[in-house]
């Protein structure tokens, strides 16, 4: 069993302005990766999935990586 990031790290919020940390979450081909991957808990895999999507809507992320 994987440890949450944001549990052990004590981060209260998701923010999708904080692009290094959502970097994490996603695979080389610039998808979103599973939560039986990134050891999240369901809650904060809902929340890291809408900022990325908000992020790249916003332009701070590119939709896919080549």
């Amino acid at each position: 069993m994987k440890i949450d990031f944001y549990t052990a790290n004590n981060i209260a919020h998701v923010d999708y302005k904080d692009v290094e940390i959502l970097k994490r979450f996603i695979n080389p081909n610039g998808k979103i990766q599973s939560r039986r991957r990134t050891g999240l808990s369901a809650t904060h895999q809902r929340q890291v999935a809408l900022a990325i999507k908000r992020a790249r809507f916003m332009g701070l992320m590119p939709y896919i990586s080549r």
